[in-house]
């Protein structure tokens, strides 16, 4: 049997899951429950996450460092983003899979104009894509607010952003001093406004994520490194899989450690998203 099959036959045997969609994940934020996303950047891992049970995959630029082989996020090109969602929609589409799919925005393909950003967002989401997710805040509020308004769905980016890491002075926590807690906070609510439906806080201390989830009425925030009192959660697979090309983050955790098989390690962290035991923050956050 080869690897592929192997795959598939998660999604195969078990009953269907209902696809879901920008309502029903809409109708979990309002209801409090968590949602589970997951990076996937081909076919087969795709169907694997979605048979676990995963809410969200998202194809993300960090491809450019875990399957690339990158110093960071920079340079990963919008051919690469439009292929790798290509394949993940793929996989999703082979056993009928119920998961939604984001794709980011990579460096370079929306900064110049609102313009470039749709014709970015047009290629991402003809690849497959049902979302893209975007980083910053200020002046990204008013390409979010163009894109929604026609029809493509946005996830905004705050905390720590990638992208800009280099301006950020490094992989730091952002948001620990007044001013810049201050600036995310009016930032996530300038987003939401725009009509981002999701939005990411990286490496956020974990109060300020919960105090921003809580002020954003219809925006559902997806922590990593921001604690647990956010909407939900999002980890590279590589990560939280133990295989790494260096040293993991202080908010991973190892789902394989004691799991009988990937999908097992999947599983689990699903459920630990859900029943909030993941993160713990006096662990996983700051």
């Amino acid at each position: 049997m080869s690897i592929a099959e192997t795959a598939g036959s998660p999604g195969a045997a078990a009953a269907p899951r209902k696809a879901v969609t920008l309502a029903r994940l809409a109708d979990m934020h309002a209801r409090g429950e968590k949602i589970a996303m997951l990076t996937a950047y081909d076919a087969t891992f795709a169907a694997v996450a979605d048979a676990a049970g995963i809410d969200c995959l998202l194809v993300g630029d960090s491809l450019g460092m875990v399957c690339q082989g990158l110093d960071s996020t920079v340079g990963v090109s919008l051919d690469a983003m439009r292929h790798h969602t290509d394949s993940v929609a793929r996989g999703l589409r082979r056993v009928r899979g119920a998961a939604w799919l984001v794709a980011d925005l990579p460096f370079g393909s929306y900064q110049a104009s609102r313009e470039q950003a749709l014709h970015s967002a047009t290629a991402l989401m003809q690849a497959g894509a049902q979302m893209v997710k975007l980083e910053g805040g200020g002046w990204t509020a008013e390409t979010v607010r163009f894109l929604t308004e026609r029809g493509i769905p946005v996830c905004g980016h705050l905390g720590l952003t990638p992208q800009t890491v280099h301006a950020l002075g490094g992989y730091r926590v952002q948001g620990r001093d007044e001013a810049s807690a201050v600036r995310l906070r009016e930032d996530a609510r300038a987003l939401q406004d725009a009509g981002a439906a999701m939005l990411v806080l990286e490496m956020v201390p974990a109060a300020l994520a919960g105090a921003v989830t809580a002020e954003l009425a219809h925006c559902a925030t997806i922590g990593i490194g921001a604690g647990r009192g956010t909407s939900g959660q999002v980890l590279v697979m590589h990560d939280m899989l133990g295989i790494h090309l260096g040293r993991p983050p202080k908010f991973v955790r190892n789902f394989m450690a004691g799991a009988g098989s990937i999908e097992d390690a999947l599983r689990a962290y699903v459920l630990a998203v859900k029943d909030g035991s993941f993160p713990d923050d006096g662990m996983h956050a700051w």
